[in-house]
């Protein structure tokens, strides 16, 4: 009897040890170990800095894809007990276009612009008509995002293969703002044409109508010609910060998933833009960079 007993025990002794080690409990010493891996970022935008200008030139900013995906990569070490320290490096972009119809119009009365026909108007006939030449101008705004960011984290162990991290992610963003005008067709031998007269010697000649139009061009700059193409950037440098809180699970014993879920958030201050990355734009406004994101990560590691 005192046998069998002996016996039973110890194989309940071991059954329990076999469960725990299968995953059911997470061990008890410290764990010890990193991954690196693909990691894209889906950010839901509250708004789009900057966007509301586009409407001024013929797009609609809602036309931009929501979420916004930043394709990146990411990694992480521990460093001490469930501490653990991580870097994610990131850059995305979306684009919208339009090829706007054309009207062609005779300003009728005083007042600058288009003007509909009316019954007070001192010319009642409508003098626009709709443009059907190859210049129709094509219209094409992007925006673009990157980031380098590094991150802390605190790991709540559940099971052997399954643990819960909650951290936050700081670092520095870029945003820039694009748009891009142009009308015809694009040739090689022009796409570095200037837009205003020509280069002798360093020098560069403009020509004009008449020697009366010289204090015009003094006084007012010079007027480029109205078919070519322009193109316009604005941007900012900010600090990101992003609190988290993630799920991994250890899928095999070199690869695993990582899933986060956080509150992205960025501010550019107030005459921190820049226009083509050189001028600074002192009236601009504050502006913010935020959104509910996720983050997805295949890792290969520990």
């Amino acid at each position: 009897m005192r046998t069998i007993i002996i016996t039973i025990l110890l194989t309940l002794s071991f059954c329990g040890k076999s469960l725990i080690a299968q995953g059911s409990l997470y061990p008890m010493e410290n764990y010890v170990g990193g991954g690196i891996g693909y990691s894209p970022m889906f950010i839901t935008l509250d708004s789009i800095p900057g966007a509301s200008l586009l409407k001024k030139a013929g797009l609609d900013p809602k036309s931009f894809s929501s979420p916004f995906i930043v394709q990146g990569g990411e990694a992480f070490t521990h460093i001490a007990g469930r501490w653990r320290i991580g870097g994610y490096a990131g850059i995305g972009a979306m684009r919208i276009s339009t090829v706007p119809e054309v009207m062609l119009y005779v300003n009728r009365d005083t007042e600058d612009g288009y003007q509909k026909p009316s019954a007070g108007s001192t010319n009642t006939q409508d003098t626009s008509i709709v443009y059907l030449g190859e210049f129709s101008p094509t219209i094409e705004s992007k925006f673009s995002f990157a980031l380098g960011a590094v991150s802390v984290e605190y790991v709540l162990p559940l099971f052997r293969d399954v643990e819960i991290a909650t951290g936050a992610m700081f670092g520095l963003g870029t945003i820039n703002l694009s748009l891009d005008q142009h009308s015809g067709t694009a040739r090689w031998g022009g796409v570095f044409d200037n837009l205003y007269g020509e280069f002798i010697d360093s020098t560069l000649y403009y020509q004009v109508d008449s020697v009366g139009a010289f204090g015009n061009i003094q006084t007012g700059g010079l007027v480029s010609d109205p078919l070519a193409s322009q193109f316009t950037t604005i941007g900012g440098t900010f600090f990101n910060f992003q609190p988290y809180i993630a799920i991994k699970w250890q899928i095999m014993d070199r690869m695993g998933l990582r899933i986060s879920m956080g509150f992205n958030k960025g501010t550019i201050g107030a005459g921190k833009w820049y226009l083509n990355d050189r001028v600074p734009i002192s009236d601009s406004p504050e502006s913010v960079f935020q959104g509910i994101t996720i983050r997805t990560m295949l890792y290969f590691g520990l």
